[in-house]
């Protein structure tokens, strides 16, 4: 299911990782879910900072921080857990966010020049811009590395 209006809008989740925002589709997104303990434990998924257990599922929590610039803060206020593809099948997995989400609709605009690979568009909201993030671009799974 695409939330996409008649007008070419589609729906996307605004959050703060770090010291910035940046905008999901909704599309893949399934909740946002209370800080809860992280589970960790010896590992060689350098993408992966530990595991969470929501509704009787374990979820993998990945190091967002890492890739986009950011430095790890241990002081998140939530998980936004979302759906993504892993070789041929879906799976849930959750990156910690610290600071208010909201939803938008709007028009997705192409990426800038030179850009990473986990920036599929950018959105123009309230006269920011903020990067779309390409959840499997930005975690790749070890089968795509």
């Amino acid at each position: 299911m695409t939330t996409m209006d008649a007008a070419g809008q589609k729906s996307f989740v605004l959050l703060q990782i770090g010291d910035r925002r940046f905008a999901l589709s909704a599309d893949i997104v399934a909740e946002l879910a209370p800080p809860v303990r992280l589970h960790t434990f010896p590992h060689t998924s350098p993408s992966v900072a530990g595991v969470i257990v929501r509704r009787g599922h374990i979820v993998p929590v990945y190091d967002s921080d890492s890739v986009l610039g950011g430095k790890p803060s241990s002081a998140h206020r939530f998980y936004l857990i979302a759906r993504r593809r892993v070789d041929k099948t879906a799976e849930f997995g959750a990156i910690p966010v610290n600071g208010e989400c909201e939803l938008a609709t709007c028009e997705m605009l192409p990426p800038p020049a030179e850009c990473p690979a986990y920036i599929t568009g950018t959105l123009a909201i309230a006269g920011e811009s903020l990067d779309v993030l390409d959840l499997e671009a930005l975690v790749p799974s070890s089968s795509s590395s």
